[in-house]
């Protein structure tokens, strides 16, 4: 079966119907390696016992990377082409999907000098604009705010994020899917039809986006780091090295790019995108729902940039 996320062709022997209605998408392959990605079953046990000490969770070789999700798989990212899994007996398809179209897609972007950002994207206005923070910030939810109002989702969970050739931030499209928890869906009124739970998590909801989903890529015209503070709500710009500081905290799965040698690669990466973007830190209570307030906030202040 063949697809189109993340600004990557992908070949898949493992049904991924999360990404069904973006085969057709107009994207570009986003990677100098024009290679196909290609994701395929694969016994990987023996080479697991063979290379990993005991206790290690992570194993980075040159250009191939193994993790293992207990009671799961083990999963093998190589040269920024492949993903191998190794599922473990009557695993939930589910399980494995979520890991495939989360961490191995974040680690195989890195291999093929793609920066990954941890949050989601939303098409305003003609750009793309990333809602940046860690997780259980609510990233998500002020990302429905936002295609309540009639905006467009990129990406969910991984921001595939590069410099074209005139040196312009562009974001691509990953596929029409968000994680929700029961209880954000409840405040946005969402009954919750068609959405499935995630594994292991009742109260998470995947949620299709299909008929709000943004297929083409889109330069990106800002960041928001959206953080929690009892003297929110409220946003305001971030300036000089903070910029950096911030990119830097939310890069997905940053905690193995030493192991990968990108360490000055991705020093490198960030530096050339602060130097052109706007971003603003959004500060919400954690003792009040503000979602639809600082949904509103986020919009007013990038078209109060756009005038300016």
């Amino acid at each position: 079966m063949e697809y189109q996320a993340f600004g990557c062709r992908i070949q898949s022997t493992i049904p991924l119907p999360e990404l069904s209605d973006s085969q057709t998408s107009a994207q570009v392959n986003s990677s100098r390696n024009p290679a196909p990605v290609s994701i395929s079953i694969t016994d990987l046990l023996p080479i697991w016992s063979a290379e990993v000490k005991p206790g290690e969770t992570w194993v980075v070789r040159g250009s191939s990377v193994m993790f293992n999700v207990p009671d799961v798989a083990v999963f093998r990212i190589e040269e920024g082409v492949s993903i191998h899994v190794s599922p473990v007996p009557e695993c939930d398809p589910g399980k494995i999907r979520l890991y495939v179209l989360g961490t191995c897609m974040g680690i195989l972007l890195l291999q093929r000098g793609i920066l990954p950002l941890h949050g989601s994207a939303v098409a305003i206005d003609g750009k793309a604009y990333a809602i940046v923070g860690h997780s259980g910030a609510g990233k998500s939810t002020l990302a429905t705010v936002l295609l309540n109002m009639g905006f467009q989702l990129l990406s969910d969970d991984v921001i595939p994020l590069v410099l074209a050739h005139d040196h312009t931030a562009i974001i691509f499209p990953s596929y029409p899917q968000q994680k929700l928890w029961q209880d954000s869906m409840d405040k946005l009124g969402m009954n919750g039809d068609g959405c499935q739970p995630l594994f292991d998590r009742e109260q998470k909801f995947a949620v299709p986006v299909q008929s709000r989903f943004r297929h083409e890529p889109m330069p990106l015209g800002g960041v928001f780091e959206l953080v929690c503070d009892e003297s929110g709500p409220g946003i305001q710009a971030v300036e000089g090295l903070e910029r950096f500081h911030t990119l830097l905290r939310h890069t997905f799965r940053r905690s193995v790019m030493e192991q990968m040698g990108l360490m000055e690669w991705h020093f490198g990466m960030l530096v050339r995108f602060v130097n052109q973007l706007p971003v603003h830190r959004i500060v919400r209570p954690s003792s009040a729902f503000t979602a639809l307030d600082l949904g509103s906030l986020l919009l007013q202040t990038i078209r109060k940039e756009k005038i300016s």
